[in-house]
């Protein structure tokens, strides 16, 4: 009887031990746009934020825009049918793509094939639980080196539009082990920004939290600019003054910008956008004053 109880407790152990383990997931990787007019987002990307331009190992016909040597922004031509939509997918770093789409696989997520891009690296895509395509990289061995960006050289954080939380921690948090961060809203206002890092680093993803209908994507009613607010990254700095003082010394705001400001997360912050409306916020690492509607629960990035 005692062999015959410790069998299944054998097979369970047998199983556990089977199961593929998450990788590390350390940083953001980089954010993907379209761009109805190339010519103009190189323009803000090279002269306005300092990114040094370089062809797209992905894919052939969109161009990265690098920070530093394993963070970028990837811009792709605007596709038929986008309409107000200009996000393709945000990406973070992991260390170990193949161990990291076994994991997902185990679990039940669907998840594409790895690939390798002519620089060396590895990705594959994914989808959260609302259809937002989502890329985990493996960066190459070496990565070609990438000068000091005078503005700011880390992109600390990736937001996009979500509508169910719920839906959407049980594949960051719950799976992935993202975790909590800071979360707030306008004042008087439902909570509307929930920001949660990654797992093994101090980068972060943050859900704009959006009313449907629909239940997934840009809101019926929501114009390509207020999508563009949301749909976003963020460029660590030090001092957000000297960030501005170096932008407007150089004639480098060509287009729509507000602030400096504080935002409710207690940082200043300040926004410029691409010529397709995509928000490029510049925010300071650490809060000056008191957030609102939560304290910080995780570390800030240091630079």
């Amino acid at each position: 009887m005692r062999a015959a109880i410790a069998l299944p407790f054998a097979l369970l152990a047998t199983a556990a031990v089977a199961a593929p383990a998450r990788p590390p997931i350390v940083a953001v990787s980089h954010i993907a746009v379209y761009a109805a007019d190339l010519a103009k987002s190189e323009s803000f990307y090279v002269h306005d934020l300092g990114a040094l331009k370089a062809p797209d190992p992905e894919d052939p016909k969109g161009t990265r825009y690098y920070f530093n040597a394993t963070q970028f922004v990837e811009v792709l031509p605007l596709p038929d049918g986008a309409g107000k939509n200009r996000l393709d997918h945000v990406a973070f770093r992991t260390s170990d793509v193949a161990a990291l789409r076994a994991y997902l696989i185990a679990n039940r997520v669907s998840a594409g094939r790895v690939r390798r891009g002519t620089d060396g690296s590895r990705w594959f895509d994914t989808a959260d639980p609302e259809g937002n395509k989502v890329e985990f990289v493996q960066p190459p061995a070496s990565p070609a080196p990438v000068p000091a960006n005078p503005l700011a050289s880390h992109i600390i954080h990736v937001g996009y539009i979500i509508h169910d939380q719920a839906k959407e921690d049980a594949f960051y948090k719950t799976l992935l082990g993202f975790r909590p961060y800071w979360f707030g809203g306008g004042e008087g206002k439902p909570t509307a920004w929930i920001s949660i890092q990654v797992p093994d680093g101090t980068d972060w993803l943050e859900y704009m939290v959006q009313p449907g209908p629909p239940d997934r994507g840009i809101p019926e009613a929501m114009n390509q600019a207020t999508a563009g607010v949301l749909d976003h990254f963020s460029l660590g700095v030090a001092n957000i003054r000297d960030a501005v003082t170096l932008l407007t010394a150089a004639d480098r705001i060509s287009g729509k910008s507000d602030g400096p400001k504080i935002g409710r997360d207690g940082k200043w912050q300040y926004n410029l956008y691409d010529p397709d409306g995509t928000r490029a916020e510049i925010m300071e690492f650490h809060a000056v004053a008191k957030p609102c509607c939560s304290p910080f629960t995780a570390s800030d990035p240091e630079k």
